[in-house]
């Protein structure tokens, strides 16, 4: 039996902050790189052109992803957030980490002197404002789903719109951290390459948080199960049933940031009849819910065990003398299964 139902998908504020913000920042950087020729003001003008984008990216696939189901997508599109914020980590890989490496590299080769250290200083400035406005509403955004640190809180989040937000507005102040030190210390030194260190620290702490959210979105577009506390919420509800004997098996999934799908087997008390167990996974399905208001599609399953009305049954396959096969081990070759099978 499965029961569906509307929740709230949150906020983008803290996207469209970000977005707004880079943007700016994006064009306060490059008008310094024309005064100042500093190649630290080059990656990072590169590095807010990426992240404006991947704000537009995480937009995209947060509209795409309330789309309603469809007979093609019978359980909707709410992974198109997964895939949107993986494609944020290809860009801010290739656009921003290899683009500030290379610059950096190609800076230690030929040194370039950095002009207007006024300029640089104060766009500097600005930018490390400008983001530290956007990351304080991103973490503003998360605070109520956040239970422990802030790492544990991006590795551990199913909204990837928040953890993309944190981590690269993160990345953006330290950044800009180091294109502040290398251009000051260029300046006070005449020595060109602390401008190019700075640019190459650009390029690898961008290398880091690129990789974290390639790594995290993965994991979530494979499927990742419910967190710890709404597992917990839907095992006492189970627990909680007199008519319930045992769980057979439960396993729950994110088909999106906020839709999570829910499966049990259980076994009912054989005493039932078939009205009373209906009723009774109404008030399952009904109880799930409402301790977890994400769980979109719950569906429970009677043991095969028990029919509704305390008979014993059989598996289809059982009833055919079929068993379920093995998975075959990838470590093994087609000869050794075929040995197994002789």
């Amino acid at each position: 039996m499965v029961q569906t139902g509307g929740v709230d998908h949150g906020s983008p504020t803290s996207v469209l902050t970000a977005l707004v913000a880079n943007l700016a920042i994006a064009v306060a950087k490059f008008v310094a790189f024309v005064f100042t020729g500093s190649a630290s003001m080059l990656a990072e003008g590169i590095h807010s052109v990426a992240d404006t984008s991947n704000q537009a990216l995480l937009l995209v696939g947060r509209r795409r992803s309330h789309r309603r189901a469809t007979v093609v997508h019978p359980f909707g599109y709410g992974q198109e957030a997964y895939f949107w914020a993986f494609l944020v980590a290809i860009v801010l890989f290739t656009l921003g980490a290899l683009f500030s490496l290379y610059e950096g590299i190609d800076k230690l080769r030929h040194p370039h002197e950095v002009e207007s250290l006024g300029w640089a200083v104060a766009v500097l400035l600005f930018a490390m404002a400008s983001e530290g406005w956007a990351l304080r509403t991103a973490a503003h955004a998360a605070r109520d789903e956040r239970k422990g640190s802030w790492w544990a809180y991006v590795r551990d989040t199913r909204s990837p719109e928040n953890a993309v937000v944190l981590l690269e507005d993160s990345a953006a102040e330290i950044g800009l951290l180091a294109a502040l030190s290398g251009v000051v210390a260029t300046a006070a030194t005449g020595d060109a390459r602390y401008d190019a260190a700075g640019t190459i620290v650009i390029g690898l702490v961008l290398g880091f948080v690129a990789i974290v959210l390639a790594i995290e979105m993965r994991s979530l577009l494979i499927g990742e199960s419910a967190d710890d506390e709404d597992l917990t919420a839907i095992r006492g509800v189970l627990a909680a049933e007199p008519a319930v004997e045992r769980v057979v098996d439960l396993r729950t999934m994110h088909m999106g940031p906020h839709d999570i799908l829910v499966a049990a087997r259980v076994e009912l008390d054989a005493a039932l009849d078939a009205d009373e167990a209906g009723a009774c996974i109404e008030r399952i399905t009904g109880a799930i819910r409402a301790q977890v208001p994400e769980a979109q599609r719950v569906y429970i399953e009677p043991e095969p065990g028990i029919d509704a009305g305390g008979a014993a049954v059989q598996h289809p396959d059982e009833a055919a003398g079929n068993e379920a096969e093995p998975e075959p081990d990838p470590d093994q070759g087609p000869d050794s299964q075929q040995m197994q099978d002789r």
